[in-house]
């Protein structure tokens, strides 16, 4: 497989995933033969050593609805996986641990031309902490903050945000083609575009003025409006639902009647149904968005799976599937899942 390289001080140490002994034992349930749309997915893991001392863990998911395929990221490594439609059993798509400069990811999203982009939270912060956020940390010139594959596992582009230290959380594809990343140390969103000078990252959106900064994790889930003419996000630590017009590039809160969002993570909208995923609070809320993505009213909220804690999601072949990201668990263990039912 060819890559294009980038600078010479990246890492090029690679890791072999190999699934752990509870992954090997586990049996992949199918909900639905007719349609070939598996209940659960089993990721590789790390084996749990000095260069991995928390195990596996996880985090973004992106669909290729065209191809019936989907990508998953792995917090510890930077490890994407591949899985397809009806196929209970993932593989390591591309490999982390300073692999084109990658040692963690997290969001992910892929364009019409089944090309792959990944959101690399803070893998371009020096001493960051462990979540990325409690230490402001300074750029490495030497990491790059996100990166574009084509569907063949080619480099396209690896970049970093200039100036500033960033945690570029998830994306989304707009109605141009670009795709928008959210940072969550800031009110801000990046846009990532190939050009006639190839492939570039430009701050897009900074609404530090209206939307208040809080300590964790700010800005994070992000969907296009059903009428294409907005970006809605998710302020996780406030709970907040933001309404970014792809015109003004100007955010303005979406009115949810006070709906408890708080830990809001990956957000998912089928038509006017707005799935948002709320981690560590263990709930899946529903709400109404309108199609300009001005107001969002609650249908309801349910308790996820007290066993897992659910990061993003992403819906494909008309299934939601949702990352169990193994957050809550200070040595990861398997079996490592994609789930279907966010309650089992």
């Amino acid at each position: 497989m060819k890559r294009k390289t980038i600078a010479s001080t990246l890492l090029a140490a690679t890791a072999v995933s190999t699934l752990g002994a509870a992954v090997g034992t586990a049996t992949p349930a199918f909900a639905d033969r007719d349609h070939g749309r598996a209940a659960s997915y089993l990721l590789a893991g790390d084996p749990v050593d000095a260069a991995n001392p928390a195990g596996s863990k996880f985090e973004g998911i992106g669909a290729d609805e065209k191809r019936g395929c989907f990508y998953v990221s792995e917090v510890t490594g930077g490890e994407i996986h591949r899985g397809k439609v009806g196929t209970a059993q993932t593989r390591e798509w591309l490999a982390g641990h300073g692999t084109d400069g990658r040692f963690t990811a997290r969001g992910v999203t892929v364009d019409d031309k089944g090309r792959v982009y990944i959101a690399g939270g803070p893998n371009g912060i020096n001493d960051a902490g462990a979540n990325g956020i409690a230490n402001p940390g300074t750029d490495n010139p030497s990491r790059p903050d996100l990166w574009v594959y084509s569907k063949s596992g080619e480099l396209l582009a690896a970049l970093q945000i200039p100036g500033k230290p960033v945690f570029l959380n998830d994306v989304a594809i707009g109605p141009d083609g670009a795709a928008y990343f959210t940072n969550s140390k800031d009110a801000e969103i990046y846009r990532v575009a190939k050009g006639k000078g190839g492939w570039s990252v430009k701050r897009w959106a900074d609404a530090t003025a209206t939307i208040a900064v809080q300590p964790g994790f700010n800005l994070g889930g992000i969907v296009v409006s059903e009428d294409d003419k907005a970006l809605v996000v998710a302020q996780g630590n406030t709970g907040k639902l933001w309404r970014f017009s792809l015109k003004t590039r100007k955010a303005t809160p979406v009115k949810t009647g006070g709906v408890d969002l708080t830990d809001a993570d990956g957000l998912v909208l089928q038509g006017n149904k707005l799935t948002v995923v709320r981690n560590f609070k263990k709930q899946i809320a529903t709400l109404r968005l309108s199609a300009d993505g001005r107001k969002a009213k609650l249908i309801r909220q349910r308790a996820s799976s007290p066993d897992r804690v659910l990061t993003t999601a992403k819906e494909i072949r008309g299934q939601i599937l949702y990352v169990d990201s193994k957050f809550d668990e200070q040595i990861a263990s398997g079996p490592y899942e994609v789930i279907a039912d966010p309650t089992r």
